[in-house]
């Protein structure tokens, strides 16, 4: 990471973090999650300003964000995003760690031959353990598999989960990306095991809504909570592409996640009319596109991800209005509904 010394106070947590943000019961567990959490995918690499993503990670908490999302693989490189945040947590956080809910994952490729994916316990135990060094830590309060594996038996990935409980190195587990039927069956050899499948992290935003047909109910059913992932489409639900494609955007500058090709011209006519409809209610088509998604109580928190601490500040502003009109879900809906 950029190595940016440049001199900062030290860091002393906002007062009234804690009357600033709504927090939600995760499932039927005593964990209470922030609404909006933040999310280290992007922009905590090696080539990242190290003093911007400590701002970012101060501003996220001072708002009363407890919960910050990792993984093996964030960077770029692997690992650098548990290794730029075990150094902010070091700097800044020391005193505050039990205030904070730290979750990683592991499930895609991380290091090279046939032990560094999937599902295996293998993989999974030697990464939770790299983890842990990377961030100077314990345990993590959450740890996740981060994708179904289709070879790995259920019940090897789900018994490494829990003996990482067992072992003390993670306080819960959670799975990401999980069908409804394969998040049942996780949730019930977990049951049997004596763990509880607190959490599940799925994509989810207004123009991915596979969540809707079963996983939700799933969910409800199994008192395991949701985190929704790529809340804005990767930038799409934005204001950032009404007018062309800027070159220091996502599909401008790195295009390994979204392509300019994905910005077509019928999905950007429906960006353009989600933006009125956004305005209508006081809110940036961004903050509409969050608090769409926490209009459903099943809905725990949201995972944003910021390049800057005022987009932070922004983020968290959506929970100012998290009501919808029936009039309004039903314009947002045929919007969604027209052609591509």
């Amino acid at each position: 990471m950029n190595t940016n010394q440049q001199s900062i106070p030290v860091y002393e947590a906002k007062p009234t973090r804690y009357t600033d943000m709504t927090y939600r019961r995760c499932g039927k567990s005593g964990i209470l999650l922030p609404a909006i959490s933040l999310g280290l995918w992007h922009n905590f690499g090696h080539a990242d300003d190290f003093t911007t993503a400590r701002n970012i990670v101060r501003t996220a908490f001072d708002c009363g964000i407890t919960h910050f999302d990792l993984a093996n693989n964030y960077g770029p490189p692997y690992g650098s995003a548990e290794e730029t945040f075990g150094r902010i947590l070091k700097k800044d956080f020391k005193k505050y760690r039990d205030e904070l809910l730290i979750s990683s994952k592991a499930g895609w490729d991380m290091w090279d031959g046939p032990y560094g994916d999937l599902g295996s316990k293998k993989y999974l135990i030697a990464s939770l353990d790299q983890s842990l060094k990377r961030m100077g830590l314990e345990y993590v309060d959450i740890f996740y598999h981060h994708r179904p594996d289709p070879d790995t038996p259920l019940e090897e990935t789900m018994g490494a989960l829990h003996q990482m409980v067992q072992q003390g190195k993670a306080l819960y587990v959670g799975v990401s990306s999980y069908p409804a039927d394969l998040t049942r069956q996780a949730s019930e050899i977990l049951e049997r095991m004596g763990t509880k499948l607190l959490i599940h992290q799925p994509r989810y935003n207004m123009m991915d809504r596979w969540v809707e047909n079963a996983l939700l109910d799933e969910l409800e059913k199994q008192g395991t909570g949701a985190i929704a992932f790529s809340p804005l489409n990767q930038g799409i639900l934005t204001d950032k592409y009404l007018k062309g494609i800027p070159e220091d955007s996502r599909a401008g500058k790195d295009k390994r996640y979204l392509k300019p090709e994905q910005l077509t011209k019928g999905k950007l006519e429906k960006v353009k009319q989600l933006n009125v409809i956004a305005t209508e209610r006081g809110q940036s088509l961004a903050q509409m596109a969050i608090a769409w998604l926490l209009r459903d109580d099943r809905i725990t928190s949201v995972l944003v991800g910021a390049s800057s601490p005022e987009q932070v500040r922004e983020n968290v502003k959506s929970i100012e209005n998290l009501s919808f009109s029936k009039e309004e879900l039903k314009t947002i809906d045929r919007i969604l509904n027209g052609d591509n």
